[in-house]
């Protein structure tokens, strides 16, 4: 005599369902990509001036780099004087909220960072830091 099972289940699959659980981790990465800050970079290594009144702030959200030379640099690419305000209206149109922080070596001349600061002015944006370290004082 033969023996059989016998199973109710017989050619049913008994392995986990793996397709909610993917849809979940999807959607995790989706939200944490869009909700993600990058920290941006002007591009180039500056030394910062001291200023024992500096205070840290959260906003800017260009940033323009001086160096001790004169060259200026934005989003990572060396720019002319003149570029600076057909850059920054690009710019402020496609974020009209935008503030601007100018980290200019302690090095580079007073006379750059005002010019820079004009034309940044000019370009639409109204709020304008200068970077510094603070002291301990």
């Amino acid at each position: 005599m033969k023996s059989h099972r016998l199973s109710s289940n017989e050619g049913e699959d008994h392995g986990i369902d793996l397709a909610p659980m993917l849809d979940f981790v999807l959607n995790l990465l989706i939200f944490f990509i869009i909700t993600t800050s990058f920290i941006k970079e002007a591009g180039v290594t500056v030394v910062r001036p001291n200023a024992s009144t500096a205070e840290h702030r959260e906003s800017g959200n260009i940033l323009v780099a001086i160096r001790e030379n004169g060259d200026i640099w934005m989003d990572r690419k060396q720019v002319d004087l003149r570029e600076v305000r057909g850059v920054i209206e690009r710019l402020h149109i496609e974020r009209p909220d935008d503030s601007a922080v100018i980290v200019a070596d302690q090095a580079s001349q007073a006379s750059v960072l005002a010019r820079v600061m004009d034309e940044i002015r000019q370009g639409g944006i109204r709020e304008v830091s200068i970077a510094a370290t603070p002291t301990g004082g």
